[in-house]
């Protein structure tokens, strides 16, 4: 299973990205330290985890601690070792899935998948400008990929341009 996991801090001087190897992770804590490691004093540490253009994980520390995880589909944690890792112990989100679905039903846009099941804190980003009704409409959108929900997020959180480079490169 090929993954791309990218990091997206935010410190004094603003938001950078870094790539992050998950390879040899032994367990979420392991993971979260690799996040920490990328930036030390950041205010805000994103983990955006993309697998197999099929599954989405976004992982996130304030000022290093304080742990929060969303998963894009619980199926992930059955699909491989590292989803087992990153989402096989959280539940589902406040908001489910299936309100999401029926409230987005526009005629003019691509059908929402409906058996996605997401899981972890879908409001993890409400504060820096997606709130969990977005995110969930992101990730239950058919037709988008793990990519591209990563991009629009950052768009809207401000680090867009900072990981698309690191896409690039």
């Amino acid at each position: 299973m090929s993954y791309f996991a990218a990091a997206a801090v935010r410190g004094a001087t603003g938001w950078t990205a870094a790539e992050v190897n998950l390879n040899g992770v032994a367990d979420i804590e392991e993971a979260a330290d690799r996040l920490r490691d990328v930036d030390l004093d950041a205010d805000i540490s994103l983990l955006f985890v993309e697998s197999d253009d099929t599954y989405l994980v976004v992982m996130r520390l304030d000022e290093g601690e304080d742990l929060r995880i969303f998963g894009s589909d619980s199926a992930f944690a059955e699909e491989s070792r590292l989803g087992a890792l990153l989402v096989g112990d959280i539940k589902a989100p406040a908001i489910e899935i299936d309100e999401v679905v029926e409230q987005s039903a526009d005629p003019d846009k691509p059908a929402a998948d409906p058996d996605a099941d997401p899981v972890g804190d879908a409001d993890l980003l409400a504060d820096l400008g997606v709130p969990a009704r977005r995110l969930l409409e992101l990730c239950a959108h058919d037709g988008l990929l793990p990519a591209d929900v990563t991009a629009e997020i950052c768009q809207l959180i401000g680090c867009g341009d900072e990981v698309e480079e690191l896409r690039e490169a």
